[in-house]
């Protein structure tokens, strides 16, 4: 069984992946695998430190994970905090679904009676 996300938690999330920098470095880590923080820095035109920092705020938010292999510290991408926010707008779309099929329903009633 999946273990839904804390609303915090989602809220984190969230947060995190809405500045399009940091969507951007876990667009390139899901599309290249884990990075150095020094590679991922060579795709943006800014300075390491602001490259740090937005990998630091996906870090507290899960979306990424480091791991050292050897001296090297690698960024990976973490795909289950991604997951629920999937699960999420699905949630959503099905309560907008039902809502939209009960107003459906109303309309339908309204051209029978009408007849």
């Amino acid at each position: 069984m999946v273990e839904r996300i804390e609303t915090d938690q989602l809220s984190d999330i969230l947060k995190a992946a809405s500045d399009p920098t940091r969507r951007k470095i876990l667009t390139y880590l899901a599309q290249n695998g884990p990075m150095r923080v020094t590679d991922i820095h060579a795709q943006f035109d800014m300075s390491l430190n602001s490259i740090s920092k937005h990998i630091k705020m996906l870090e507290r938010a899960g979306l990424v994970a480091r791991r050292t292999e050897w001296r090297e510290h690698l960024i990976e991408v973490q795909m289950g905090p991604l997951r629920e926010i999937d699960r999420w707008f699905a949630d959503l779309r099905s309560i907008w679904d039902l809502r939209l099929e009960a107003l459906d329903d109303l309309i339908s009633e309204g051209d029978t009676d009408n007849d």
